[in-house]
């Protein structure tokens, strides 16, 4: 039924050696009672016989409890700061959203009428929710509808390391939503290329290269979704250096990298497609003329305006 209540979220299972603090008031196997907020270390897992835990105690003694009766003792004191850190009732987080745009397979041209739409963005809250004790979350995810965003600062960073997913978001033609600080960040974004490109670049596509690898050792097949992106990791990587210029939409490989997305081309020749453009990539790097560095002042600069605009928000 569309009005039937979500089944409560259960609590994670615990290893053995785990440290925990009992909820609730237990009998010592001993014989002792032993109060709420005892600290001891799980040493057996429930079993079906016994669906409990055992947790023994400093002096030797353990005793049998149940999940729902245990708090793994790290998260007794995060869970303290984010009591006392506790953000006021106000505007969802969402509401301090500045950029908000669509990348992904939508954004590159290479969509299917099954694709999903993927938003990605910046979000920057109040200066007094970032002086609080629980501070605030570096990225908001909604898994549900594939939205994702930054805090302002957790952006740049990724920025000015050349995360291809988040240069992604200064370069694609779908911009839903831009505040005039978003703006202002957009018009200069060429502040984040820089030679980082080349080494972020080929670190993503060795490691999507590793997992194709692995993928045909274990299952003698490919997932062709993966071989076409990193394919066109690397063209937009040479386009970075060659040009000064992210290049999201692909137009004159969209078809050939269609093809690789529908397994209609052999691993042999994407591998060699791939050889290539490494090749390629390597000779771009002894031309292009990006600085070795981003410019981390200008950068800088734009957050601590940013974060003084929010001051009295």
């Amino acid at each position: 039924m569309d009005n039937a209540p979500e089944p409560a979220q259960r609590p994670p299972t615990l290893p053995l050696d785990t440290h925990v603090v009992t909820r609730v008031p237990a009998q010592g196997t001993a014989g002792g009672d032993r109060p709420a907020g005892m600290v001891g270390v799980v040493v057996a897992a429930p079993e079906a016989a016994e669906p409990r835990y055992r947790v023994r105690f400093a002096d030797g003694d353990a005793a049998l409890l149940a999940r729902r009766d245990l708090t793994i003792r790290k998260g007794v004191a995060r869970q303290g700061l984010r009591d006392a850190g506790a953000r006021a009732e106000g505007p969802p987080l969402d509401t301090y959203v500045i950029l908000r745009c669509v990348v992904g397979s939508r954004a590159y041209g290479l969509d299917s009428p099954d694709s999903d739409t993927d938003r990605r963005g910046i979000y920057l809250p109040p200066a007094d929710l970032h002086w609080s004790l629980a501070g605030v979350p570096e990225q908001l995810e909604h898994e549900a509808t594939q939205e994702c965003y930054w805090e302002l600062q957790t952006f740049l960073t990724l920025a000015l390391k050349a995360n291809p997913n988040v240069l992604e978001c200064l370069y694609t033609p779908l911009i839903e939503q831009a505040t005039p600080l978003a703006q202002e960040l957009l018009a200069m974004r060429d502040i984040f290329l820089s030679r980082l490109v080349y080494q972020t670049y080929n670190g993503y596509v060795l490691s999507q290269f590793k997992q194709i690898e692995i993928d045909l050792r274990s299952t003698g097949g490919i997932k062709w979704k993966h071989a076409m992106h990193l394919i066109r990791l690397l063209l937009s990587g040479i386009a970075v250096l060659r040009d000064g210029f992210v290049a999201v939409r692909l137009e004159e490989h969209r078809d050939r990298l269609l093809a690789i997305r529908r397994g209609e081309t052999t691993w042999e020749a994407v591998d060699a497609w791939r050889l290539r453009l490494h090749g390629e990539f390597d000779a771009t790097l002894g031309v292009t003329r990006l600085p070795d560095h981003p410019d981390y002042r200008r950068a800088d600069a734009f957050l601590r305006r940013a974060r003084r605009s929010m001051v009295t928000a």
